[in-house]
């Protein structure tokens, strides 16, 4: 009760002092003698356009983000049955073939007609893969190409009238500016994170590719395992990134993700579904 009436009492004679002294201000020349304060400020000013709302950007571009699985070999497993069964004998040994699950990332779709982008260690040595779409729906993929410098691959589904992400522009982006990370971490359903561009034309290296030339955007957005191929997209719903790394003593999330600039990743696409030799920008 003390700390709320001296409060309160403060607070009033705060008011009367300033009223008074705004009603002396009124009615004098400003002391032109004293010394003007010029306060720092921004010559273009700062927009405050309040706070970043990313549920219709994350409803949209959800839809275009893909679940690639991918499988290499196979292997005999027998099902469960009763060892007692009498028709056993007359059905064989009750076993299946099945393909050998290898590992899973995710994938964005660029055209209605099934082209799909993701990263090239993600479909790496795979026998077969397959896509799993937003709506659970589930398509074999065929591997159009892949560019081992950029780590980037090129998949086609036979579907039609697919969502699809626009292209943005990775040289008009600035550190600070919000941005989102949309894939399958963990083989969890699909999945977003926000944050941040932190830095530009970070270069890297990888235990998987040591020698990759190109520069990758920064951001603290959560990017985990089977992250890796999925969309960086900014507040307008444009794809200015894919996600393809992070930096952990863990292997796990630890505050830094890396994403291949869109600029690049459309000129790669454009390249491999056209059949052409692939050259590593160095830029």
């Amino acid at each position: 009760m003390v700390v709320v009436a001296v409060s309160a009492v403060t607070s009033v004679v705060s008011v009367s002092l300033y009223g008074k002294w705004m009603h002396k201000g009124d009615n004098n020349q400003a002391d032109t003698s004293k010394t003007q304060v010029h306060f720092a400020r921004f010559e273009e000013g700062v927009d405050n356009a309040g706070p970043v709302d990313f549920t219709k950007a994350a409803t949209l571009c959800s839809q275009a983000v893909v679940h690639i699985q991918t499988h290499i070999g196979e292997r005999q497993v027998k099902l469960q049955s009763d060892d007692n069964d009498p028709f056993a004998q007359f059905f064989g040994d009750n076993s299946r073939v099945i393909p050998e699950q290898r590992g899973s990332g995710s994938g964005v779709i660029l055209s209605e007609d099934g082209y799909i982008v993701t990263n090239n260690h993600v479909i790496k040595d795979a026998d077969n893969i397959t896509v799993t779409l937003a709506n659970h729906k589930t398509y074999k993929a065929t591997l159009v190409g892949t560019d081992a410098k950029t780590d980037l691959a090129v998949l086609k589904i036979d579907a039609g009238n697919l969502p699809f992400l626009l292209y943005g522009n990775s040289d008009d982006i600035n550190v600070g500016q919000w941005v989102m990370a949309i894939g399958y971490p963990w083989n969890l359903d699909i999945t977003v994170t926000a944050g941040i561009i932190s830095a530009k034309t970070r270069t890297i290296q990888s235990e998987t590719n040591p020698d990759r030339g190109e520069t990758f955007i920064q951001t603290d957005a959560a990017v985990n395992l089977g992250n890796s191929g999925g969309a960086l997209i900014n507040t307008k719903g444009e794809l200015v990134g894919i996600n393809s790394a992070l930096t952990s003593p863990t292997g796990t999330y630890a505050g830094y993700s890396y994403a291949i600039p869109v600029n690049i990743v459309k000129k790669k696409v454009n390249d491999i579904i056209r059949g052409a030799t692939v050259k590593t920008s160095k830029s």
